[in-house]
């Protein structure tokens, strides 16, 4: 039974602290992700979970940490998605890239079923900030259980601004 309740208090998501990003501008000089590709079908992703689940025990087992627990999602079309999951060291085997520049970003906090809606919000506070936006990644910072688990579902939109 005591293993059962272990179980259940174990989090697999970093609490998030929405202060620390919202209406900030990070400077990445070379952040390190290691990307991988989720299958959607309208946006909607199919395999996100299976991913991740193939891929966080990766990291983990290299001694690789994942700053913050964030991951990015950058939807190339309807039907797939990037995800960059920040890491501290290259992971062997697997795709691993850079970002570099300037990005604003925003923290919105409610259901996913608002997203389109932020990104209105969005793109008209940083146009009203004065920045062009490039491109716009989503972070979802915690997994459905973890933000059932603190009761708050925060999403940060993160704009590359030229």
């Amino acid at each position: 039974m005591e293993e059962t309740n272990t179980l259940q208090e174990q989090e697999c998501c970093p609490p998030f602290h929405p202060e620390t990003y919202h209406e900030q501008v990070l400077s990445w000089n070379n952040k390190l992700f290691v990307r991988t590709r989720v299958r959607c079908l309208f946006y909607m992703p199919l395999n996100f979970g299976a991913k991740m689940r193939r891929l966080v025990p990766r990291i983990e087992k290299a001694g690789i940490s994942m700053p913050e627990g964030m991951v990015l999602s950058d939807h190339t079309s309807p039907w797939s998605m990037d995800l960059l999951i920040a890491i501290d060291k290259v992971l062997p085997g697997t795709e691993n890239v850079t970002l570099t520049g300037s990005f604003v970003a925003r923290v919105y906090e409610g259901s996913f079923s608002e997203t389109g809606k932020w990104f209105k919000e969005f793109n008209t506070w940083v146009k009203d900030k004065g920045y062009q936006v490039k491109k716009i990644y989503t972070w979802y910072t915690t997994c459905p259980k973890c933000a059932k688990k603190y009761g708050k579902n925060y999403v940060v939109l993160l704009g590359e601004v030229v």
